[in-house]
């Protein structure tokens, strides 16, 4: 259990970092989650500054409004908490935190959807760091981000566009905190590696 929560963890936080953003759209869909270790599969909510994640045994909630990031375990009616990361922006958005430079890469059809491509630089603690970013041409939402290297992507799937319920976005009642923090991203390799090789979470 302890590895499950720790890997629970180190994933939503990278899922956080890709899609935390204030988008035009309240939306929900898949997210697939390609890495060199293997596929993960997530539901996320979105609406306006707050997010909801929802994967195996656990769900990550971003509060942008409140500062703040949750990651509950429904089973044992728990939660962590964490301050939120502004570099977390960094994700899917029409600009990215830390952009310093975007090119037209033409258009292309992600998963049935006529999206804008884009070869964004950005710079992150003096780093650095270009990726791909597929822009839906209708409705704005950023469908797709990849490295350029082609060692990861997040993409988008089914994607339902309307409001979505505010109790998505709340801690349940009932939910104890936990006085334990969620791990750093230097974790995430790791977690997916070891998850990879048994644990049950890539595809």
């Amino acid at each position: 259990m302890r590895f499950a929560l720790r890997f629970a963890a180190a994933l939503a936080l990278f899922v956080i970092v890709t899609t935390t953003a204030c988008y035009a759209e309240d939306f929900s869909a898949d997210m697939v989650t390609y890495a060199e270790q293997g596929s993960f599969r997530a539901k996320i909510f979105l609406s306006g500054e707050k997010s909801r994640i929802e994967m195996p045994g656990a769900v990550t909630i971003s509060r942008m409004d409140k500062k703040a990031v949750w990651m509950l375990m429904p089973d044992q009616k728990m939660y962590m908490e964490q301050p939120f990361d502004p570099r977390s922006t960094m994700g899917m958005r029409d600009k990215i935190s830390g952009e310093v430079e975007r090119k037209s890469e033409g258009s292309e059809m992600v998963d049935g959807r006529m999206a804008n491509k884009y070869l964004v630089t950005v710079v992150v603690d003096g780093k650095t760091e270009s990726v791909y970013q597929w822009i839906d041409e209708f409705v704005s939402i950023p469908v797709k981000t990849a490295a350029v290297d082609g060692s990861w992507s997040s993409e988008f799937k089914d994607i339902k566009v309307g409001r979505q319920d505010p109790s998505l976005f709340e801690i349940p009642e009932g939910y104890k905190k936990m006085a334990m923090g969620m791990p750093d991203m230097q974790d995430f390799s790791k977690a997916m590696s070891e998850a990879a090789q048994g644990e049950g979470y890539g595809e």
